[in-house]
């Protein structure tokens, strides 16, 4: 009977230590034994910034028949170490957080934000932990705090989070003119002061702005395009899309024909209030089906004297597309021809033109062909322009298409 007893208490001490053994494992595992004290949190460090400079390599590759060929890479923008404390940290970099009993964490928050890190990157002094993208950096939830949280308490530490810079990704419209307002969709506009122009001292009004919409009011200026300078919180930031002044550039249709220019078209084309991308009208142009019909606009009389020099020196055609109900192909007529609707003569300059939106088109004139020729009007720089229209000859039902702020800009 001893003997069983004993058996079993030998059994019971074995699976005890068992148990311990694993229970220790948790975390020697990880090759450190965590501290048992409250957590501290003594300082943040970058773990690494981006080189600015850029960075050529040489690749040099064999083929089957021992062949080398050589490719230049050039690289820019690479991170590479870097060690310095901090107190304020961008979305999505990386951070070593230091301090002491820092082992059992469970979790870190930023401004209250959960974020993800990988044990494997923890030690009883140090973790390194990436900032979530979507932690709050303005408004009440942006208290500046980081939290370290483990088994035997919690370590705060004041942290800032650093706005991200003002990134435009879509706007209400390319073209502005002066006291215009354009609406801005994008991510950190909630820290913007002020928004500036390049190529002008004038600046815009901000009409309205949360962190993802901004609304701005123009000004008057003496450039043809320009890049939005956003004054913000942490520096500034220019915008990748350029804006163009319509108060500067040659206006064949803003809300009505100007410069001499008219409806030059086969079907019933006009302007018309009934669909606007600006201003007070556009200019209504109906292809009949299967019909290749051609509409759009001339200079005068079209004649040899009527149009716009060369010299002038327009590099952009650009217009506002509302489309029909189809996705359609349109070609553009670009010259001082008749333009008879020839095939394949006028099949040139297509655009594709999505149904029922508006699509903004800006089109290098040196792309253009002039007329129905295989140059451009570069090529052909004695001649003036007095037609721009548009050819429509694959419809099979009647469509029509709303034309805005057709202009030339230099």
């Amino acid at each position: 009977m001893k003997i069983k007893i004993l058996k079993n208490i030998m059994l019971i001490l074995a699976v005890a230590m068992l148990i311990g053994i694993s229970s220790c494992r948790k975390y020697n595992s990880l090759g450190f034994a965590p501290g048992t004290g409250a957590p501290t949190i003594t300082s943040v460090h970058t773990y690494y910034k981006m080189d600015t400079a850029n960075v050529t390599s040489t690749i040099t590759t064999y083929n089957s028949s021992g062949n080398a060929s050589t490719t230049t890479v050039v690289r820019s923008g690479q991170p590479h170490a870097f060690d310095s404390i901090t107190r304020a940290g961008n979305l999505g970099d990386y951070y070593l957080i230091e301090g002491a009993n820092l082992g059992s964490a469970t979790a870190i928050t930023f401004n209250g934000f959960s974020a993800y890190f990988n044990r494997a990157m923890i030690t009883d002094h140090s973790i390194l932990v990436q900032i979530p993208s979507k932690t709050p950096y303005y408004g009440p939830h942006a208290t500046d705090s980081l939290v370290v949280t483990t088994l035997y308490g919690k370590a705060y530490y004041k942290f800032s989070i650093i706005p991200p810079p003002p990134t435009v990704s879509s706007l209400s419209d390319f073209n502005f003119r002066a006291g215009s307002q354009i609406m801005l969709t994008g991510v950190g506009f909630a820290s913007v002061t002020s928004v500036g122009l390049t190529g002008t001292n004038a600046a815009c009004t901000i009409i309205s702005q949360t962190d993802s919409t901004m609304t701005l009011q123009f000004p008057s200026t003496n450039v043809s395009q320009v890049n939005l300078v956003f004054t913000y919180s942490a520096g500034t930031a220019t915008s990748t899309q350029e804006l163009v002044d319509v108060d500067n550039a040659y206006q064949i249709f803003t809300d009505n024909y100007q410069n001499g220019w008219g409806s030059w078209s086969w079907g019933p084309a006009s302007p018309s209030a009934k669909v606007v991308k600006s201003g007070t009208a556009s200019f209504s142009a109906q292809f009949g089906a299967n019909s290749w019909w051609i509409d759009g606009f001339r200079q005068g009389g079209g004649g040899a004297t009527d149009g716009v020099p060369f010299t002038n020196g327009y590099n952009y055609l650009s217009f506002w597309v509302f489309g029909g109900s189809v996705d359609e192909t349109v070609y553009i007529e670009f010259g001082n021809a008749g333009f008879a609707n020839s095939k394949p003569g006028n099949f040139i300059n297509a655009i594709d033109v999505p149904p029922g939106i508006w699509t903004y088109y800006k089109i290098p004139v040196s792309s253009l062909l002039w007329n129905t020729s295989a140059a451009n009007w570069s090529a052909n720089s004695a001649a003036l322009l007095n037609t721009v229209a548009f050819f429509m000859p694959g419809n099979t039902v009647t469509e029509t298409l709303y034309f805005d702020d057709v202009i030339l800009i230099k």
